[in-house]
């Protein structure tokens, strides 16, 4: 963890002080949860289909294993976020993490390929609890530049672990197709570390009600705005680790090492990008139309080109802008949200990122149907980006210029 993101002494937990780093640890590892579920499959989808080839649309439904938990996230999290501001962020937590494990460990003795899918969906519930509670609670736990730190640890610690499980699901599927899914017992271990750990949180004001009269109703418009804009950067922000090895496949790069080698660069480029986020000062709103121009520099690079070098060097250039870009959005929208509708926010914007996700190579597949080549669908995908980035200048108000101090008064 880094040291500019240590914990404050005290912080929003009605009175109960944090036990040091292992409540953000915790939190860091349950946002990895949904990504776990997300990459850790993928390298035994062949052998999933080789042991299902006897089922009728086999060739259909075995993909569904490791994209329906994605899909049923982006549906569902705005129902999870309801029950977090009405059951409670921590005691959801804990129960949803307890039952990932569950779900997730069911294909070890499930020999129906529709009752895996089923098994699936439900993993994907359990994500939008996790996923929507673990970015609720660092919102309630902390505020300021140590939110903002920990939103981009949040995001570090997603793009490296993505990295960390493609690598683990294929050396475990080696031993089977079923093996990998015993990581997800994590989930046991999690679950009673959280409950004990995690302080319950309350708002800042707790101890005086606020009247009603002052109680403002829930900001549709203004997260309506950011959960599309999500949609978006969530489908620039997965381009890059969906697309890379078919790109490199189109230059006629045949060696997996290689491959391998130019994924984990550009997940590196993510995480300095979130490194970078803890670096610069407030003002999210502000620097996204920068944010989109670095991601469209980079896709406009990574179609153009025809040579290795420069795929690689725009793919990076692109991710580093991502590695921004993500916590710059998800700090924008919980600065919106109150204590009280918190729950309902990061909800709606945690199915907005995972619609992106989900819609990003079906987007890309059907522009490549229509340009011909997936360099093209990327390139397509850069002007669109800049064009965001053009109307999101146009659109942000422009930091009001401090007033010249007069000559003839003293500082």
């Amino acid at each position: 963890m880094p040291a500019s993101a240590a914990l404050p002494t005290h912080e929003r937990t009605g009175g109960r002080d944090l036990l040091g780093r292992l409540p953000v640890v915790l939190l860091m590892a349950g946002s990895c949860l949904p990504i776990l579920g997300a990459v850790l499959i993928a390298p035994v989808l062949p052998r999933i289909e080789d042991h299902f080839a006897h089922v009728a649309g086999s060739a259909a439904l075995v993909p569904l294993v490791l994209t329906v938990p994605a899909l049923s996230l982006a549906v569902l999290a705005p129902f999870a976020g309801v029950l977090v501001d009405r059951l409670g962020r921590k005691r959801l937590l804990v129960a949803a993490t307890a039952l990932y494990a569950v779900f997730g460990t069911a294909p070890l003795w499930l020999d129906s390929l529709h009752a895996i899918l089923v098994s699936r969906i439900l993993v994907g519930i359990t994500e939008a609890a996790i996923m929507t509670c673990c970015t609720t609670l660092i919102g309630d736990y902390y505020d300021g530049r140590v939110r903002d730190r920990y939103l981009a640890l949040q995001t570090m610690c997603a793009s490296a672990s993505a990295t960390v499980f493609f690598a683990v699901g294929g050396a475990l599927g080696s031993a089977g197709w079923r093996t990998p899914f015993w990581l997800y017992a994590v989930g046991l271990l999690l679950a009673p570390a959280m409950a004990w750990a995690l302080p319950a949180p309350t708002p800042a004001a707790a101890m005086e009600p606020v009247p009603a009269q002052e109680r403002r109703p829930f900001p549709v418009r203004r997260m309506a705005g950011i959960c599309l804009l999500t949609v978006f950067g969530a489908a620039v922000f997965y381009t890059v680790p969906v697309e890379m090895s078919f790109l490199m496949d189109d230059l006629g790069v045949e060696s997996t090492g290689m491959v391998g080698a130019a994924t984990a660069l550009a997940s590196a480029a993510t995480v300095l990008g979130s490194v970078l986020f803890t670096k610069l000062g407030d003002h999210s709103r502000r620097r996204l139309p920068a944010l989109f121009l670095l991601c469209a520099l980079g896709f406009l690079l990574m179609g153009a080109t025809d040579h290795l070098a420069l795929l690689i060097i725009g793919a990076v250039v692109n991710c580093v802008g991502t590695g921004l870009l993500l916590p710059s959005l998800l700090t924008l929208a919980l600065s919106r949200l109150d204590f009280a509708d918190r729950g309902r926010g990061t909800g709606l914007w945690t199915a907005a990122f995972f619609l992106g996700e989900f819609l990003c190579p079906l987007a890309l597949l059907a522009a490549q149907g229509v340009l011909g080549t997936l360099a093209s669908a990327v390139l397509l995908l850069g002007l669109l980006t800049l064009l965001m980035s053009a109307a999101l200048m146009l659109l942000t108000p422009r930091a009001p210029k401090s007033p010249p101090q007069s000559a003839g008064v003293q500082a």
